[in-house]
């Protein structure tokens, strides 16, 4: 069995999980869903780096341990073990997903799949397509803030961060938006 794997890239607050999720309960074969926000460096490592207020930039994720575990699930056979993140938590969490032998599809989404730059040009092109999903800019910052407020953040630094880190990392995420596959507008 030839497992493929589809990349749903796009900014912070598109919605791509749930897309990605979407996508996984409707296929009519086994499939899995890999977030790449489970590769985000520990608050301890981005302390240590000085990269601890541009958490969410691509620097600051294991892009190389990322691209590895891609290339182990295009092994079938055994079960593949993968990462999450934990929302409450503001952490990556190991071990969390399983990829079972059988599952035929495997959707991972993440911000910066179509960058074209190492480490995440390898990761790229271990995807047989990348979507990229946008919604209406308003829409976007509004979620993005009420993500932020729902897990703790006071409304000036869900503020601060949907237009300050965010907002600068949704710019580069758009810049790749040409090299997709498709471009999905849920909704519309």
């Amino acid at each position: 069995m030839a497992r493929r794997i589809l990349g749903i890239a796009g900014a912070p607050g598109v919605g791509k999980s749930t897309y990605a999720e979407r996508l996984v309960a409707e296929a009519d074969e086994p499939a899995a869903y890999l977030p790449m926000d489970g590769f985000h460096l520990a608050d301890t490592a981005l302390s240590s780096l000085g990269l601890l207020d541009r958490k969410g930039a691509p620097e600051t994720f294991d892009a190389w341990g990322y691209a590895a575990l891609l290339a182990r699930i295009r092994t079938v056979g055994h079960t593949v073990w993968a990462p999450t993140f934990e929302r409450h938590l503001e952490q990556p969490l190991a071990g969390s997903i399983a990829v079972a032998p059988d599952v035929a599809l495997v959707v991972t989404e993440g911000n910066y799949l179509l960058l074209d730059e190492p480490p995440w040009s390898t990761v790229r092109r271990l995807l047989d397509e990348c979507w990229y999903v946008e919604v209406p800019e308003e829409l976007r910052h509004a979620r993005l803030e009420a993500r932020h407020r729902a897990f703790g953040r006071s409304a000036a630094e869900a503020h601060e961060r949907t237009y300050g880190s965010d907002e600068r990392n949704a710019h580069l995420i758009a810049a790749t938006a040409p090299a997709a596959d498709a471009i999905i507008r849920p909704g519309r």
